[in-house]
């Protein structure tokens, strides 16, 4: 068993590519990333300064060497669709007031000095280059039940006001179960009516008169219908989440994932207008990009937008995964309470950031195509999965799942010691209005 380890450990450290802080670290990265359509950039927590770094600068290259279009983040469409009219120039003030859209619970996933130079970045970049080649920056989870039914209002009373009439008396079916989609989820559970024919509705008539908005002389552009028609299709979503989430973990999990493999093919179809293919880079958890099938998620049920994309583009994905060993963690301790800086417990034995530990360099990346790579890491073996909640107290049950890591990813990224990342707010105002970004699984 010890010459197994050692000739594992000598075949991780052969092909290691120390990173030294220098713009070459991941030049590897973005020369696979040239035969990509997405890139999926995960991250093993969401309070990380170095994953939310790192990522950046690597999207950075993405999107000034190979033009790719957007960034697609683990966020919702109406909080990021500001951030995206901002970093476009089409909206004012600064990368701080862009991101005011995120005022619930985890505020600190996207309201973060990271998140801020990055946006701040990207406006700069954009406003040097021709209206064509400008980046976006798109959400694509369901948790803003709400907030996108006032924006598919506000885009109606816009467009045709006797539209937004029918649309507000289909979606007053809501206004039943207060500000908490949850207590609509609860009450369908027990044999209340649903909403959803009326959100199913609601849709198909936004689909229906796409031309009549769009064409000349109208009132909307493409990019505005496309925006409200997101929305109203997070709301359709975003009802049948909230009603399977009291029939278990695996329903809702999977019909949250395939919203977000629905919106990034949304994004692609989008952005790639006039017959140019378009190309997309995809922030979110390792839980959501890595590909299912190779982890205990997927035996127990659950599918991921990696392994949705997958399905869809093939080889034309490339997905990135990081690990770390120690360090500190920007988390809270339960729900809707405030972040603060948590210390990570060291990796347990047996895990994949065990053995990255042992390959004893402090930062480096992985090529786990590398043949000699795959077959050492073959066996399947813990991975850590740290949220918007730690609990180091219970760290092997809380925070570990079984995954096999050359069929999780193409990549790994793997930072000895990590620091917390820096909210820009360190009590977050708490806001119950919707139910927080990452429930009920805090990833």
């Amino acid at each position: 068993m010890r010459d197994s380890q050692d000739a594992i450990l000598t075949a991780v450290r052969q092909a290691a590519r120390p990173a030294n802080g220098t713009t070459e670290d991941y030049d590897w990265i973005v020369d696979r990333a040239r035969r990509a359509r997405v890139v999926l950039i995960g991250e093993a927590s969401h309070g990380t300064h170095e994953f939310y770094d790192v990522r950046a600068r690597i999207t950075r290259r993405l999107v000034d060497e190979l033009g790719f279009d957007a960034v697609a983040v683990e966020a919702d469409w109406p909080d990021a669709y500001r951030v995206n009219r901002y970093v476009r120039g089409e909206e004012e003030g600064n990368a701080e007031q862009a991101l005011r859209g995120f005022v619930r619970f985890p505020q600190w996933m996207w309201r973060n000095d990271v998140v801020v130079e990055f946006v701040n970045w990207l406006r700069e970049r954009n406003a040097k280059v021709g209206t064509t080649r400008r980046a976006g920056f798109y959400g694509i989870d369901l948790y803003s039940l709400h907030t996108s039914i006032e924006e598919v209002l506000r885009y109606l009373w816009g467009v045709d006001p006797e539209a937004a009439t029918r649309a507000r008396a289909r979606y007053s079916c809501f206004d039943h179960f207060g500000d908490d989609p949850q207590a609509y989820g609860y009450a369908t559970a027990t044999g209340y009516e649903t909403c959803e024919e009326d959100v199913v509705r609601q849709l198909l008539e936004l689909r229906q008169n796409a031309y009549r908005y769009t064409s000349v002389d109208a009132a909307a552009t493409p990019d505005e219908h496309f925006m409200a028609e997101q929305n109203a299709r997070l709301v359709h979503n975003a009802e049948r989440y909230y009603r399977a989430m009291f029939r278990g973990r695996v329903s809702s999990w999977n019909l949250r994932d395939t919203h977000m493999s629905e919106t990034i093919d949304a994004l692609l179809a989008h952005l790639g207008r006039e017959g140019r293919e378009s190309k997309l880079v995809v922030w979110a958890h390792n839980s959501h990009l890595g590909d299912a099938r190779a982890t205990e998620m997927g035996r127990r049920g659950e599918l991921n937008v990696g392994q949705l994309v997958r399905e869809r583009h093939g080889e034309r994905v490339f997905g990135i995964g990081f690990t770390t060993h120690t360090g500190t963690v920007t988390a809270a301790d339960d729900w809707d309470e405030p972040a603060t800086t948590k210390r990570v417990v060291a990796s347990l034995p047996g895990s994949h950031e065990r053995l990255m530990h042992d390959v004893g360099i402090p930062a480096f990346s992985l090529d786990l195509r590398d043949r000699a790579v795959a077959e050492a890491l073959r066996e399947p073996r813990l991975e850590r999965a740290i949220g918007v909640i730690y609990r180091p107290q219970t760290e092997r049950a809380s925070h570990y799942f079984e995954a096999t890591l050359p069929a999780q990813f193409d990549a790994l990224i793997h930072v000895e010691e990590t620091r917390a990342v820096q909210p820009l707010e360190r009590a977050p105002e708490q806001d119950a209005a919707e139910v927080p970004e990452t429930y009920p699984t805090a990833l």
